[in-house]
Order: C-alpha cells, then structure tokens, then sequence
C-alpha cells in the first residue's frame, strides 16, 4: 500500500509542477518582434560575426529593433540586403559593385623561393610566428604558411595543399573577411570571384630589397603598368596591382612580360 501511495503521489506532483511551468512558460514567453522572426529564416547562418553581432539571431534581432542598418552581412551579400529592406519597409540605393568577393593569398613565396632569417620551430600559428622578427621569412610581407586563418575559418574554405601552400576554395567562402583580419602579413586580401588575373605578391619593398628575399616577388619595376597601359595594373609604392575595374584587354601581355611572373592567370 505504501509503495501505491507514493506512486500516487509523485504523479500528483509530476502533473502539478507540469502544469505550473506550461503555465509559467506561457505568462514569462518573451514576444519575439514579427520583423526579427521574418529575418531570422533568411539569415545565411554562418554565425561569422563579422557583421558584429554575435551571430546571425542577433544581428536580426538588432535590425529589427533599429539598432542596426541592414547590409552588414557579406556572406549574404546583395540579396540578402534586397530581402532585409523589403521586411523592414526601407528602400536601399543599388550599389555599383555587387561582384562577389572570395579571400586570396597574395604570396607565392615558400622555401625554395624565398629566403628564411632563420627555421621557425614553435606554435603553429602565424601571429605566434610574426612575434619573432616578423616571421621566419626574409620577407616580412609574406605568407607564414602555418594556418591561423585556417583556424578561424567558420566553413572550411581554407586548406594546405602538397607544398604547403595555403589555399582558398573559393566556392566555400562566404567572404566574412576572418581570414583577411587574422592574418598578421596581411598577405591575404579579398579579390573578386570572376577576377581573370591577380598580382600575388604582398610586398611594398624597393625592387632591389625584393630580389634578396624572393625571386617570385613584384620588383615594382612597372613594365605592366607603362608597357600595357590596358592591363588593369597600377603600380603604387612598389606594388603592381590588378584592378578589374579598369580595362584590362593587355593583361595577358603583361603576365607574359612580367620579370618575376608574380602576374597569374586564375
């Protein structure tokens, strides 16, 4: 009988203390607001932050609230602003660029290209790497190869290939722009998706100081920019850059003129 009591009992109880939090959970429920609940579904849910918010909930919630504007998330990109503006009644300006844009290495160099002051041998970190010296590498602009933006990347976007090279699967990236802010070189940069060449090489040193340290390296000797004024390349401090925006219809020319072939073909 005592056993078939206290069944009873703790049944009782059960079905008391059950009802009390359904009950409580309905009183204490916080309303979410009807705009926030539309933004959520159409987040792209990477959670990046790099819109600044602590994911992709949060940030919803703060637009809706007015204490964010709309446009911070690059993994959504044009159309996601497009969707955001219509939930929250606004009319956004159309932008000129909405090329995507996809992070990339701007270093050629490794071991067999570039020289090394000395053999690093401690964290596998690149910004634990820069603290001494600023990296192994004679170039001080140069990729570390140790993977710190491999670490930080919310999609897996980033890998090392066979020779030790870092690589971007341009496919997988959201464009959040972690990698570019980890990266203590700042040998990564974000490029355009359909951009057809790119200048990799990170470096504003004199030509001269360049040959010491890479062979693969932009001298800054500007052939491409006054040789083939059409090729898109500008020269500033140093550094040849590739410039899409600008006509480019010599740019093969000028890959095929450039000393050190730091011009490449994607």
């Amino acid at each position: 009988m005592n056993i078939v009591m206290a069944i009873i009992v703790v049944a009782v109880l059960g079905g008391l203390f059950g009802f009390g939090l359904s009950y409580a959970e309905k009183k204490l429920a916080v309303k979410k607001d009807p705009k926030a609940l539309a933004l959520e579904p159409i987040m792209p849910g990477a959670n990046c932050g790099v819109c600044g918010y602590a994911g992709c909930a949060a940030y919803a919630a703060a637009v809706a609230l007015g204490e964010a504007p709309i446009g911070l998330c690059s993994p959504g990109g044009p159309d996601l602003v497009a969707k955001m503006a219509e939930i929250m009644g606004q009319k956004v300006e159309a932008s000129g660029d909405t090329r995507r844009k996809v992070a990339h290495v701007m270093c050629r160099g490794n071991v067999d290209v570039s020289s090394q002051d000395y053999k690093y041998e401690g964290l596998e970190d690149c910004n634990a790497a820069f603290l001494l010296f600023g990296g192994d590498y004679g170039c001080k602009s140069a990729c570390l190869h140790l993977g710190s933006c491999i670490k930080v990347c919310p999609t897996g976007a980033i890998s090392r290939d066979e020779q030790g090279y870092i690589i971007v699967d341009e496919k997988k990236c959201i464009s959040c722009e972690k990698c570019v802010q980890i990266c203590p070189t700042g040998a990564m940069h974000m490029i355009y998706e359909d951009s057809d060449y790119v200048i990799e090489c990170n470096s504003h040193e004199p030509g001269g100081k360049v040959r010491k340290v890479c062979t693969v390296g932009c001298i800054g000797c500007k052939i491409c920019e006054n040789k083939y004024p059409e090729s898109g390349c500008k020269v500033d401090s140093f550094l040849s850059t590739f410039d899409q925006t600008l006509p480019h219809s010599q740019i093969a020319d000028a890959a095929e003129a450039c000393p050190t072939k730091c011009i490449i073909k994607r």
